[in-house]
């Protein structure tokens, strides 16, 4: 079988960055476990990784607006580190910041930022993430403002109507669109 070839790799000695953002709760991370294997079929290593993971690993405990840029622009140091040893990552990230997105498009060669677009109240309504049935501080879409993107490669709208097989496969063709 024919490899998918996307026009948006500029640099085939690297990896490509697949930075899916969105509200939490969207469903980036699913998603993005679904789609590994179509991924590492056409485009080679791949790993999976998300803001939590990286949280977690290097115990970046801090929620305020001013943290989450600082660990942004370490994620963005961290996965053009991985990109530029020629693996792909399949990064999910809430991350609604402009700042970053600009800082990856001019930085890392292969990028491409897939925007999960979801109501913060159909979020709630389905119960997506117990964070905000709780009354938290420094809550992307709550009391930190998101900085939605206007430009991504892609978008793939989720209104929960679909499972997230389907919601996969939809990004998959979309993946497929990309010139």
């Amino acid at each position: 079988k024919k490899k998918i070839k996307l026009m948006i790799i500029k640099n085939k000695k690297k990896g490509i960055l697949f930075w899916i953002t969105g509200l939490s709760g969207s469903g980036k991370s699913v998603i993005s476990k679904k789609i590994n294997p179509f991924i590492k079929k056409n485009f080679g290593p791949t790993i999976i990784l998300s803001g939590d993971d990286l949280r977690s690993i290097f115990q970046l405990n801090k929620y305020d607006h001013k943290s989450r840029i600082k660990y942004l622009k370490f994620y963005h140091k961290f996965c053009k580190k991985i990109t530029d040893q020629k693996i792909n990552i399949l990064f999910s990230v809430v991350g609604l910041s402009n700042e970053i997105r600009n800082l990856n498009k001019k930085k890392i060669d292969n990028y491409v930022e897939i925007y999960i677009q979801s109501e913060l109240k159909k979020i709630k309504k389905k119960k997506m993430k117990k964070l905000y049935l709780k009354n938290l501080k420094n809550i992307w879409g709550i009391d930190i403002k998101p900085e939605f993107p206007t430009n991504p490669t892609i978008t793939l709208r989720n209104d929960f109507k679909k499972n997230t097989l389907q919601m996969a496969n939809l990004l998959i063709q979309k993946i497929k669109k990309v010139q």
